[in-house]
């Protein structure tokens, strides 16, 4: 479990881990207080772009990646 804690963080500093991102990575990563928020933003289309593996959902490290950089620049721009 630490490793994968420690893969998720890898994002934020420009590393991608070498494996699809769980919505739990992103619990982890960004510090938020639930899971279900990761599923809100993907009901609002605001997060990152996910894909379903049978009944799971998959982040692309470089996807959340992209996204982390482009929230950044929307709050540079406001």
């Amino acid at each position: 479990m630490a490793t994968e804690a420690t893969d998720a963080r890898a994002v934020l500093r420009g590393g991608l881990p070498d494996r699809y991102l769980t919505p739990e990575d992103l619990v982890t990563m960004f510090s938020l207080p639930s899971v279900e928020t990761v599923y809100q933003w993907r009901r609002k289309r605001t997060g990152p772009p996910a894909f379903r593996v049978g009944k799971h959902l998959r982040f692309d490290p470089a996807a959340v990646h992209a996204w982390v950089a482009q929230q950044a620049t929307l709050t540079d721009a406001a």
